[in-house]
């Protein structure tokens, strides 16, 4: 009975797991699409009301603020991820150096750290890549940093892989007081492990390791140290080749990206003399992708790094009429657009983190005259998201210094880079 009990609720743990994770992993994926398609169309009747409360009237058939098309699906359903999270922590078995995913909350203090071999969305490789170092950190004396102020060491592990055969293992590390003489023995042990050992099963094309206090870490506040292999991987979209870094952003559906960025291309309806204005930018894979389309791409990005990576794509691809700033956006964007000539024409692209536009951005983007067309690429819509799309369709405002003209909402299209959950990207087309 005691067998029986413990398989129920390895069972049970897994099922919880899975539901949190991928909630959508038990329907039809037709089914999926339709969950998805009700849940932008409520996103869309909440901005339309929200208008009404502005005094603009936006209401399209069916309460929506304008048009949506149905869900574009993704080329692929299963695995498609390529690139997962691991966290370290205690595991429904007791085992304190367990390689998973979390559930459970910190307010019910039933947090446990479960193995995600299950989940449908993440691929074969960061599985085995997960139970490599779940093998490595058991063998190690040293124990695992569950929470910074009771010490250990072993941290989370990140895993990237490319449709090119490229598979990158970032592993994070708190170094607590060791001396440098430990920590290199570790990253010795950590090489060998993934080179020599059994983790060599992975054929990591790059490891690397970081030494970090903080929960998050920069490669400028902590670099990341390479111990094995490239410093880079490598992936193709559209034809093109891009390099990708440690940290850098770059679309986790690389198939599902490729569909996104072509549809993005034909609604940007740019003509030979446009400028391509690309907020937010990562590796540079919308802009340069775009770049025969277009006289100049203008790229920018707050990770310096994935600028390093923008700029080595564009060289690579011989694509020479793009240009990449590094910087926060509400820095570097109101000084470029500050003497723009209206005489040129500039289409904007922007594809900000769920924190959205800063304010000082979508101020910029309003005060330029030149900009008549902007696609707001957003994975949640209803968050922050939502303020940047009322700043952009209010009426002008002296007091925020909202100079120009506003834009209105004309077509939203959902595409699903995220199957088997509930998120997918929502562009949303506007023009003034």
């Amino acid at each position: 009975r005691n067998e029986d009990s413990s398989s129920s609720g390895h069972c049970l743990v897994l099922s919880r797991l899975a539901n949190a994770v991928t909630p959508l992993w038990r329907l039809p994926y037709q089914e999926q699409l339709q969950v998805k398609y009700e849940s932008q169309r409520k996103i869309l009747q909440t901005l339309a009301s929200r208008l009404e409360e502005l005094g603009i009237d936006a209401q399209q058939p069916g309460g929506l603020c304008c048009p949506l098309q149905p869900v574009v699906p993704s080329p692929i359903i299963n695995g498609y991820r390529n690139k997962s999270t691991f966290s370290v922590n205690r595991g429904p078995d007791g085992n304190p150096k367990t390689v998973g995913l979390y559930v459970g909350t910190g307010r019910e203090r039933n947090i446990v750290c479960v193995k995600a071999n299950h989940l449908e969305n993440i691929p074969s490789k960061h599985k085995q890549v997960a139970q490599c170092y779940e093998e490595f950190i058991c063998h190690s004396p040293l124990d695992p940093c569950i929470l910074f102020h009771e010490g250990g060491h072993w941290r989370e592990l990140v895993v990237r892989t490319t449709r090119c055969g490229h598979t990158m293992a970032i592993i994070t590390f708190h170094p607590q007081q060791l001396g440098q003489e430990v920590l290199a023995t570790q990253k010795a042990l950590l090489k060998e492990f993934f080179t020599c050992g059994p983790g060599a099963v992975c054929d990591l094309t790059s490891l690397y390791f970081q030494e970090s206090t903080m929960t998050r870490c920069s490669h400028e506040q902590s670099p990341y140290q390479l111990l094995h292999g490239a410093p880079h991987a490598f992936e193709e979209l559209l034809g093109l080749r891009f390099r990708i870094s440690p940290d850098a952003f770059f679309q986790v559906n690389a198939a599902g990206a490729e569909v996104l960025y072509q549809a993005v291309g034909e609604l940007c309806q740019a003509a030979g003399d446009t400028v391509l204005l690309d907020i937010c930018c990562g590796t540079g894979t919308i802009g340069l992708s775009l770049a025969h389309q277009v006289s100049k791409v203008i790229g920018v990005e707050v990770v310096e790094k994935a600028i390093e990576d923008a700029e080595w794509n564009a060289a690579f691809n011989g694509i020479s009429n793009c240009e990449f700033h590094s910087g926060k956006a509400e820095a570097v964007l109101p000084q470029l657009l500050a003497s723009w000539e209206d005489a040129q024409p500039l289409v904007a692209v922007v594809n900000p983190s769920r924190a959205g536009l800063h304010y000082r951005v979508v101020r910029a983007i309003r005060n330029c005259r030149a900009i008549r067309r902007l696609l707001y690429i957003s994975c949640k819509p209803d968050g922050e998201a939502m303020r940047n799309f009322l700043e952009l369709c209010c009426p002008p405002d002296p007091r925020k210094k909202l100079a120009g003209e506003p834009f209105a909402p004309v077509m939203a299209i959902p595409f699903d880079l995220f199957p088997h959950t509930v998120h997918c990207e929502l562009v949303l087309l506007f023009t003034r």
